[in-house]
Protein backbone atom coordinates (compact mmCIF):
# COMPACT_ATOMS: atom_id res chain seq x y z
CA UNK A 1 0.00 0.00 0.00
CA UNK A 2 1.44 3.22 -0.88
CA UNK A 3 1.35 5.68 1.94
CA UNK A 4 0.64 9.18 1.99
CA UNK A 5 4.72 9.86 2.81
CA UNK A 6 5.27 7.92 -0.14
CA UNK A 7 3.02 10.54 -2.39
CA UNK A 8 4.30 13.26 -1.10
CA UNK A 9 7.86 12.17 -2.19
CA UNK A 10 6.09 11.34 -5.51
CA UNK A 11 5.32 15.14 -5.94
CA UNK A 12 8.58 16.59 -4.92
CA UNK A 13 10.07 14.19 -7.09
CA UNK A 14 7.92 15.34 -10.31
CA UNK A 15 8.43 18.83 -9.10
CA UNK A 16 12.04 18.80 -9.32
CA UNK A 17 12.63 16.94 -12.46
CA UNK A 18 10.08 19.51 -13.99
CA UNK A 19 12.76 21.73 -12.03
CA UNK A 20 16.02 20.68 -13.72
CA UNK A 21 14.48 20.18 -17.18
CA UNK A 22 13.57 23.55 -17.45
CA UNK A 23 16.76 24.95 -16.36
CA UNK A 24 18.77 22.10 -18.58
CA UNK A 25 16.79 22.71 -21.54
CA UNK A 26 16.69 26.47 -21.38
CA UNK A 27 20.51 26.83 -20.57
CA UNK A 28 21.69 24.50 -23.33
CA UNK A 29 21.55 27.42 -25.53
CA UNK A 30 24.22 29.94 -23.36
CA UNK A 31 27.00 27.48 -23.32
CA UNK A 32 28.55 29.22 -26.21
CA UNK A 33 28.59 32.21 -24.57
CA UNK A 34 31.19 31.66 -22.22
CA UNK A 35 32.46 28.87 -19.56
CA UNK A 36 29.81 27.54 -17.10
CA UNK A 37 31.30 25.64 -14.82
CA UNK A 38 31.07 26.70 -11.40
CA UNK A 39 34.93 28.27 -9.87
CA UNK A 40 36.27 26.77 -6.90
CA UNK A 41 34.76 29.82 -5.00
CA UNK A 42 30.90 29.43 -5.82
CA UNK A 43 31.36 25.67 -4.81
CA UNK A 44 32.88 27.28 -1.66
CA UNK A 45 30.04 29.62 -0.85
CA UNK A 46 27.42 27.12 -2.13
CA UNK A 47 28.77 24.85 0.62
CA UNK A 48 28.66 26.97 3.35
CA UNK A 49 25.46 29.24 2.85
CA UNK A 50 23.85 25.76 2.15
CA UNK A 51 24.96 23.96 5.62
CA UNK A 52 23.50 26.87 7.56
CA UNK A 53 20.68 26.84 5.58
CA UNK A 54 20.22 23.51 6.57
CA UNK A 55 20.36 24.08 9.98
CA UNK A 56 17.66 26.68 9.87
CA UNK A 57 19.44 29.88 9.45
CA UNK A 58 18.71 30.47 5.71
CA UNK A 59 20.83 30.87 2.64
CA UNK A 60 20.19 34.15 0.66
CA UNK A 61 20.97 36.70 3.31
CA UNK A 62 24.19 34.58 3.87
CA UNK A 63 25.02 34.49 -0.20
CA UNK A 64 24.01 37.70 -0.18
CA UNK A 65 26.32 39.42 1.72
CA UNK A 66 29.20 36.58 0.43
CA UNK A 67 28.17 37.71 -3.40
CA UNK A 68 28.56 41.67 -2.28
CA UNK A 69 31.53 41.27 -0.23
CA UNK A 70 33.36 39.01 -2.71
CA UNK A 71 31.77 41.36 -5.88
CA UNK A 72 30.97 37.90 -7.73
CA UNK A 73 27.52 38.66 -8.78
CA UNK A 74 25.86 41.88 -10.27
CA UNK A 75 23.16 43.41 -8.19
CA UNK A 76 20.46 43.26 -10.79
CA UNK A 77 21.48 39.67 -10.93
CA UNK A 78 21.66 38.09 -6.82
CA UNK A 79 17.90 37.40 -6.59
CA UNK A 80 17.39 35.19 -9.56
CA UNK A 81 21.29 33.97 -8.81
CA UNK A 82 19.49 32.79 -4.56
CA UNK A 83 16.79 30.92 -5.83
CA UNK A 84 17.63 29.23 -9.06
CA UNK A 85 21.29 28.06 -7.16
CA UNK A 86 19.38 26.99 -4.09
CA UNK A 87 16.38 25.56 -5.35
CA UNK A 88 18.09 21.85 -5.59
CA UNK A 89 19.59 21.70 -2.13
CA UNK A 90 16.33 22.74 -0.94
CA UNK A 91 14.67 20.02 -2.44
CA UNK A 92 17.55 17.93 -1.15
CA UNK A 93 17.06 18.77 2.22
CA UNK A 94 12.65 18.22 1.72
CA UNK A 95 13.73 14.63 0.78
CA UNK A 96 16.36 14.03 3.74
CA UNK A 97 14.18 15.88 6.23
CA UNK A 98 10.28 14.45 5.71
CA UNK A 99 12.13 10.90 5.50
CA UNK A 100 14.57 11.05 8.73
CA UNK A 101 12.36 13.07 10.93
CA UNK A 102 8.75 11.66 12.12
CA UNK A 103 5.84 14.01 12.12
CA UNK A 104 2.65 13.42 11.60
CA UNK A 105 2.20 13.44 7.77
CA UNK A 106 -1.53 15.10 8.83
CA UNK A 107 -0.20 17.82 10.41
CA UNK A 108 3.15 18.11 7.29
CA UNK A 109 0.92 17.97 4.49
CA UNK A 110 -1.32 21.04 6.29
CA UNK A 111 1.14 23.02 7.06
CA UNK A 112 2.79 22.39 3.85
CA UNK A 113 -0.38 23.20 1.90
CA UNK A 114 -1.29 26.21 3.52
CA UNK A 115 2.27 27.42 3.22
CA UNK A 116 2.15 27.42 -0.81
CA UNK A 117 -1.38 28.33 -0.57
CA UNK A 118 -0.88 31.44 1.21
CA UNK A 119 2.46 32.26 -1.24
CA UNK A 120 -0.38 32.03 -4.44
CA UNK A 121 -3.09 33.62 -2.88
CA UNK A 122 -2.01 35.80 0.13
CA UNK A 123 0.78 37.26 -1.52
CA UNK A 124 -0.89 39.88 -2.93
CA UNK A 125 -2.53 40.65 0.41
CA UNK A 126 0.76 41.20 2.03
CA UNK A 127 2.50 42.99 -0.53
CA UNK A 128 -0.24 46.17 -0.10
CA UNK A 129 0.89 46.36 3.41
CA UNK A 130 3.95 48.49 4.34
CA UNK A 131 6.90 46.07 4.00
CA UNK A 132 9.30 48.26 6.69
CA UNK A 133 6.29 48.05 9.24
CA UNK A 134 5.91 44.47 8.72
CA UNK A 135 10.13 43.62 8.94
CA UNK A 136 10.08 45.60 12.48
CA UNK A 137 6.90 43.61 13.96
CA UNK A 138 8.21 40.45 13.21
CA UNK A 139 11.78 41.45 14.26
CA UNK A 140 10.45 42.72 17.53
CA UNK A 141 8.12 39.61 17.57
CA UNK A 142 10.97 37.06 17.00
CA UNK A 143 13.39 38.72 19.74
CA UNK A 144 10.35 38.36 22.20
CA UNK A 145 9.70 34.67 21.05
CA UNK A 146 13.60 34.08 21.67
CA UNK A 147 13.26 35.52 25.26
CA UNK A 148 10.12 32.86 25.85
CA UNK A 149 12.70 30.45 24.19
CA UNK A 150 15.19 30.77 26.91
CA UNK A 151 12.68 30.83 29.62
CA UNK A 152 12.44 27.18 28.61
CA UNK A 153 15.49 26.12 27.93
CA UNK A 154 16.16 27.27 31.94
CA UNK A 155 12.49 25.91 32.84
CA UNK A 156 11.51 29.31 33.66
CA UNK A 157 8.36 28.93 31.74
CA UNK A 158 6.52 26.04 30.82
CA UNK A 159 7.15 26.09 26.63
CA UNK A 160 7.83 23.54 23.88
CA UNK A 161 7.26 20.16 23.86
CA UNK A 162 8.19 16.68 22.07
CA UNK A 163 4.68 16.46 20.00
CA UNK A 164 5.34 15.43 16.58
CA UNK A 165 1.77 16.42 15.83
CA UNK A 166 -0.72 18.81 15.92
CA UNK A 167 -4.40 18.60 16.45
CA UNK A 168 -7.59 20.79 16.89
CA UNK A 169 -7.46 24.52 17.83
CA UNK A 170 -3.64 24.49 17.60
CA UNK A 171 -3.55 22.77 14.13
CA UNK A 172 -6.03 25.68 12.87
CA UNK A 173 -3.23 28.25 14.26
CA UNK A 174 -0.50 26.20 12.51
CA UNK A 175 -2.18 26.21 9.48
CA UNK A 176 -3.14 30.25 9.78
CA UNK A 177 0.51 30.74 10.53
CA UNK A 178 1.82 29.27 8.02
CA UNK A 179 -0.34 30.47 5.28
CA UNK A 180 0.48 34.36 6.67
CA UNK A 181 4.43 32.93 6.33
CA UNK A 182 3.67 31.93 2.98
CA UNK A 183 2.31 34.92 2.27
CA UNK A 184 5.28 37.02 3.59
CA UNK A 185 7.83 35.42 1.09
CA UNK A 186 6.16 37.75 -1.78
CA UNK A 187 7.84 40.60 0.06
CA UNK A 188 11.05 38.65 0.69
CA UNK A 189 10.61 37.89 4.23
CA UNK A 190 11.95 34.35 4.99
CA UNK A 191 9.82 32.15 6.98
CA UNK A 192 12.60 29.69 8.27
CA UNK A 193 12.85 31.54 11.84
CA UNK A 194 9.40 32.21 12.38
CA UNK A 195 8.46 28.86 11.54
CA UNK A 196 10.94 27.49 14.06
CA UNK A 197 9.36 29.30 16.92
CA UNK A 198 5.76 28.73 15.46
CA UNK A 199 6.21 25.26 15.96
CA UNK A 200 7.95 25.18 18.95
CA UNK A 201 5.00 27.65 20.81
CA UNK A 202 2.70 25.07 19.56
CA UNK A 203 4.47 22.73 21.36
CA UNK A 204 6.03 20.78 19.06
CA UNK A 205 9.68 19.02 18.91
CA UNK A 206 11.53 22.13 16.93
CA UNK A 207 13.16 19.38 15.07
CA UNK A 208 9.70 18.88 13.51
CA UNK A 209 9.97 22.54 11.58
CA UNK A 210 12.37 20.90 9.64
CA UNK A 211 10.59 19.14 6.82
CA UNK A 212 7.63 21.41 7.05
CA UNK A 213 9.92 24.29 5.93
CA UNK A 214 11.95 22.57 3.32
CA UNK A 215 8.91 20.50 2.57
CA UNK A 216 7.03 23.91 1.99
CA UNK A 217 10.29 25.01 0.14
CA UNK A 218 10.61 22.34 -2.13
CA UNK A 219 7.49 23.13 -3.71
CA UNK A 220 7.51 27.00 -4.13
CA UNK A 221 11.06 28.10 -4.79
CA UNK A 222 11.16 26.17 -8.63
CA UNK A 223 8.05 27.66 -9.59
CA UNK A 224 9.93 31.25 -8.64
CA UNK A 225 13.34 29.99 -9.95
CA UNK A 226 12.00 29.14 -13.86
CA UNK A 227 11.14 32.78 -13.75
CA UNK A 228 14.62 34.01 -13.45
CA UNK A 229 15.76 31.57 -16.11
CA UNK A 230 13.61 31.96 -18.72
CA UNK A 231 14.51 35.94 -18.54
CA UNK A 232 18.18 35.00 -18.34
CA UNK A 233 18.59 37.01 -15.23
CA UNK A 234 20.78 35.22 -12.91
CA UNK A 235 24.46 34.25 -12.84
CA UNK A 236 24.46 30.25 -14.37
CA UNK A 237 28.30 29.57 -12.75
CA UNK A 238 27.60 31.12 -9.53
CA UNK A 239 24.23 29.54 -9.19
CA UNK A 240 25.63 26.02 -10.28
CA UNK A 241 27.93 26.26 -7.42
CA UNK A 242 25.45 26.79 -5.53
CA UNK A 243 23.83 23.63 -6.47
CA UNK A 244 26.73 21.82 -6.59
CA UNK A 245 28.30 22.87 -3.44
CA UNK A 246 25.36 23.02 -1.39
CA UNK A 247 24.49 18.83 -1.68
CA UNK A 248 27.10 17.81 0.37
CA UNK A 249 26.78 20.80 3.07
CA UNK A 250 23.04 18.99 3.11
CA UNK A 251 24.55 16.10 3.90
CA UNK A 252 26.73 16.73 6.72
CA UNK A 253 23.82 19.21 8.55
CA UNK A 254 21.38 17.18 8.35
CA UNK A 255 23.52 14.53 10.17
CA UNK A 256 23.93 16.79 12.87
CA UNK A 257 20.47 18.45 13.42
CA UNK A 258 19.04 14.33 13.72
CA UNK A 259 22.20 13.75 16.26
CA UNK A 260 21.64 17.05 18.52
CA UNK A 261 19.04 16.57 21.28
CA UNK A 262 16.39 18.64 22.46
CA UNK A 263 18.44 20.67 24.48
CA UNK A 264 20.81 21.72 21.77
CA UNK A 265 17.98 22.07 19.14
CA UNK A 266 16.19 24.49 21.19
CA UNK A 267 19.41 26.72 22.06
CA UNK A 268 19.78 26.25 17.72
CA UNK A 269 16.04 27.77 17.55
CA UNK A 270 17.39 30.89 20.06
CA UNK A 271 20.24 31.74 17.44
CA UNK A 272 18.19 31.51 14.51
CA UNK A 273 15.30 33.48 15.56
CA UNK A 274 17.62 36.38 17.04
CA UNK A 275 19.55 36.14 13.49
CA UNK A 276 16.29 36.58 11.99
CA UNK A 277 15.01 38.76 13.95
CA UNK A 278 18.17 41.06 13.45
CA UNK A 279 17.99 41.06 10.17
CA UNK A 280 14.63 41.51 9.58
CA UNK A 281 15.32 44.80 12.14
CA UNK A 282 18.40 45.73 9.78
CA UNK A 283 16.45 46.34 6.56
CA UNK A 284 13.88 48.00 8.21
CA UNK A 285 16.37 50.68 9.23
CA UNK A 286 18.37 50.39 5.46
CA UNK A 287 15.08 50.63 4.10
CA UNK A 288 13.89 53.83 6.24
CA UNK A 289 17.52 55.02 5.12
CA UNK A 290 16.85 54.98 1.77
CA UNK A 291 13.45 56.68 1.89
CA UNK A 292 14.67 59.09 3.56
CA UNK A 293 17.40 60.04 0.77
CA UNK A 294 14.96 59.32 -1.76
CA UNK A 295 12.38 62.19 0.00
CA UNK A 296 15.38 64.06 0.21
CA UNK A 297 16.62 64.10 -3.18
CA UNK A 298 12.95 64.65 -4.46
Amino acid sequence: MVTIKAWLFVAIGVVTVFYLWTWFSLTRRRQSSGPTMPRPLDLGIGFVTNFFDTLGVGSFATTTSMYKLLKRVRDEDIPGTLNVGHTIPVIAQAFIYIAIVEVDMATLISLIAASVLGMWLGAGVVARLPRRAIQIGMGVALLVAAALTLMTIYNKQAGGGEALGLTGASLGIGIVGSFVLGSLLALGIGSYGPCLIMISLLGMNPIAAFPIMMGSAAFMMPTGSTRFIVKERYNLRAALGLALGGIPAVLLAAYIVRSLNLYYVRWLVVVVVVYTALSLLRAAWVERRIISVQEAEA
